[in-house]
């Protein structure tokens, strides 16, 4: 029954138009991470160094949609939640076909 009633509130529940202006700001810190990670990262010498940069953009982009998707499972809007799982499945599909290619 407490199923039901939280289904109905992800569907019912409409989602605040700054949500998405709030998305593109969560990109950021990831952004700027990402941008240390790549400048200490190149000049080492090490094997599969674009495996290790893919997997990297990959986990922190994984995060990022896990944190969307738990946010948006708390204030009950599936639209935030569907979008986090796409996301999650998106970045997943790109890094098994990089993998596989690789």
């Amino acid at each position: 029954m407490d199923g039901d009633s939280k289904l109905k509130k992800l569907l019912k529940t409409r989602r605040d138009p700054r949500e998405v202006q709030d998305w593109i700001l969560s990109l950021t810190p990831l952004g700027v991470a990402f941008v240390f990670f790549f400048v200490l990262i190149i000049p080492m010498d090490l094997p599969n160094k674009s495996l290790i940069i893919v997997i990297a953009v990959a986990a922190g982009f994984a995060g990022l949609q896990s944190y969307w998707i738990f946010r948006g499972w708390q204030k009950n809007h599936g639209s935030t939640v569907l979008l986090g799982v796409i996301g999650l499945l998106l970045i997943l599909a790109l890094v098994w076909l990089y993998v596989s290619l690789a």
